[in-house]
């Protein structure tokens, strides 16, 4: 475990902060991986959780996009309370996504957190034109990044709303019909990461489309 420093913290949504981290000397990892990470605080150091990087390889900082879950009281309501120079603990990375080619990113909530990295680097590289995000939330205060992702030369961003109309988004769940209306070819990649029941009802809809398991990505 390396024990790590809070740089700094600022909001992204009303419920989702940005962390920057002070990154270790022989911290070494690719886009799209993710690590464990535990308070350093008396009786929370086992109580590790999983998150993605949504910095870059090359970056000298560690960012995190974390939601806070205060109903549970648990370790993102204690990350989304510390301060600049407080500490945490982080494991060594792991795999979760690698871009294995033009497709379609279909996130749910703070599921776009292990795209993050994955989009950012592709475009730098200007390489993100004939990806698609589908991207679902509740209302249109809850979307992560939104600018910056509808910013993204190339991308295509579809919003999808469970509980709130607006103007140019869609409104309902991440089902066969909407993907069929939004998607012209399915034979491509398609990447998922979202809710466990979510994730459940958009594999059984892309299967349903005719969707083969393999061209599927989850988190590994």
């Amino acid at each position: 475990m390396h024990k790590t420093t809070l740089l700094a913290s600022d909001p992204v949504t009303h419920d989702v902060k940005r962390f920057r981290f002070k990154r270790p000397a022989d911290f070494d990892y690719q886009v799209g991986d993710a690590t464990e990470l535990a308070l350093d605080m008396e009786g929370w150091r086992d109580e590790k959780r999983p998150f993605t990087m949504t910095s870059g390889p090359g970056d000298s900082a560690l960012e995190f996009t974390i939601k806070g879950y205060p109903e549970h009281n648990g370790v993102t309501t204690r990350l989304h309370d510390l301060k600049a120079g407080d500490t945490v603990l982080i494991d060594a990375p792991f795999k979760t996504f690698r871009d294995e080619g033009k497709g379609v990113f279909i996130a749910g909530g703070a599921g776009i957190t292990p795209f993050l990295a994955i989009l950012r680097d592709l475009a730098r590289k200007g390489r993100l034109t004939g990806y698609h995000l589908i991207f679902a939330n509740s209302c249109a205060r809850d979307i992560i990044c939104r600018d910056e992702l509808e910013a993204m030369s190339g991308l295509t961003v579809t919003h999808v709303l469970s509980q709130e109309h607006q103007p140019g988004m869609h409104h309902g769940h991440v089902d066969a019909e909407l993907i069929r209306s939004v998607v012209d070819d399915l034979d491509q990649r398609f990447y998922l990461c979202g809710p466990p029941a979510m994730m459940d009802a958009v594999q059984t809809a892309l299967s349903g489309l005719g969707v083969e398991a393999d061209a599927v990505d989850l988190s590994d």
